[in-house]
């Protein structure tokens, strides 16, 4: 059996690759081309592919890795290669990515199966059902909200719960957590990962190929492996979350990290795992290393609003991604490309994106998003804007919360514009 896995599907564990042959990469190069994607991103998302393509074969798997211009042309030689193969694959969170690949196979003899994506904490099934047990319909015209989803996925897993209620009385914490750090404070340093050869061939083909993207290719400190996630997770459970609570809603001038985990790209590259990053919070809750305000508000991003992202996408597109109830018609401003403007806050969020591919979740929300929609510009512009700028971002991730949440441009999942919470990413 051979087993095709994308480039946001990392993960050494799981399922298929339990009884694979062969598995079967393809660094796919075009579709930079046609998204000026920010440097950084490109690099992590290729040099986290050909980390894993090498852990595999250390693990004893058989590896094709082919570098092509498309999907199209790398399944055109390994099918010239291999006739008539079957191949299996995980399920993709965004729209329309699975029809597409099953007709890329089928076009060249090929047959696929796809299976479900165990990237996630939940599945399709259990969000469908919960949908319609609460009211919902087929059609995803229903408005989701997100707390109810939260309390029932933590009811269902038992994630921060005692018997029946939720540990400590309370399901939301998010009144605690909007504090402002004291003149004096400084927060911790972050993780950087040193690029090694892999990583520095990759960022010499990126700045040679994409040399006209937007955004410094410099700076990179994003972990393109497994074991880096892991060391990302632990240095954020041991060192930034017993302060991320309190601080996670603040702004400080020249920060652009502060607490925040920094995990969301691992963690949709599929380098991390749902429910290992959520127990490794919950742990250092129960040994009192982190208090229950910091663990519960960081539970609530993965275990409440990333995966309700994903269901409200799946279930609200095509409409989702062309929703404008405000009729919104402005362009981007200039300064989301140069961040020159007299408002400090937009200037140094817009300077974070451009150097790191990165701001924190109320930058991205409270800044970002919330001048665009008093600007009036129109959300798919917006939603490209954070699509091809952010390290973590993907069409599944930015759709619903820069289109929904940020830009109001449906009501499908929140009653009001740009609402203080919840956040606009896994930060």
């Amino acid at each position: 059996m051979t087993v095709w896995l994308l480039g946001d599907q990392l993960d050494p564990t799981i399922t298929p690759l339990d009884t694979a042959d062969h598995v079967l990469l393809i660094e796919a190069h075009a579709f930079a081309e046609r998204r000026r994607y920010h440097p950084q991103k490109l690099a992590l998302v290729f040099s986290a592919m050909r980390h894993f393509r090498d852990e595999l074969r250390d693990r004893g798997y058989d590896v094709t890795y082919l570098r092509a211009e498309t999907f199209g042309a790398g399944l055109e030689r390994y099918f010239d290669a291999n006739p008539g193969d079957h191949l299996v694959g995980l399920q993709s969170p965004s729209h329309g990515a699975d029809d597409r690949r099953r007709r890329l196979v089928a076009e060249r003899g090929g047959t696929l199966t796809l299976v479900e994506n165990g990237l996630f904490l939940t599945t399709r099934k259990e969000f469908d059902t919960w949908a319609e047990e609460t009211g919902g319909d087929d059609d995803g015209s229903r408005t989701f909200r997100q707390e109810t989803w939260y309390r029932h996925v933590r009811r269902q897993t038992g994630i921060l719960m005692d018997g029946s209620d939720p540990v400590g009385g309370e399901w939301n914490y998010d009144d605690e957590n909007r504090e402002t750090p004291p003149p004096e404070w400084t927060p911790p340093d972050v993780p950087r990962f040193e690029p090694d050869g892999i990583t520095r061939e990759v960022q010499a083909f990126v700045a040679d190929r994409y040399d006209d993207h937007w955004g410094d290719p410099e700076g990179f400190v994003w972990p393109v492996t497994r074991a880096e996630a892991r060391h990302a997770l632990e240095q954020f459970v041991s060192v930034r979350l017993p302060e991320f609570g309190s601080y996670q809603d603040a702004m400080v001038d020249d920060e652009w990290a502060l607490c925040h985990s920094l995990l969301s790209a691992a963690l949709n590259l599929g380098l991390l795992r749902p429910r290992e990053v959520v127990d490794a919070a919950v742990d250092a809750y129960e040994s009192g290393s982190a208090p229950l305000n910091s663990v519960e508000g960081f539970v609530r991003q993965i275990a409440g609003w990333r995966e309700f992202m994903r269901h409200v996408y799946r279930r609200s597109m095509p409409d989702l991604a062309a929703a404008n109830q405000l009729d919104q018609t402005e362009s981007l401003p200039p300064a989301y490309w140069d961040g020159e403007t007299d408002m400090q806050c937009l200037s140094e969020a817009v300077d974070h994106v451009h150097d790191h591919g990165y701001a924190h979740h109320i930058e991205r929300l409270m800044v970002l998003s919330n001048f665009a929609l008093l600007y009036g510009v129109d959300p798919a512009e917006l939603n490209e804007w954070f699509h091809l700028g952010f390290v973590d971002a993907y069409h599944w991730v930015t759709t619903p919360n820069v289109v929904g949440m940020g830009s109001f441009g449906t009501d499908v999942l929140s009653s009001n514009p740009t609402r203080r919470r919840p956040t606009t990413s896994t930060r």
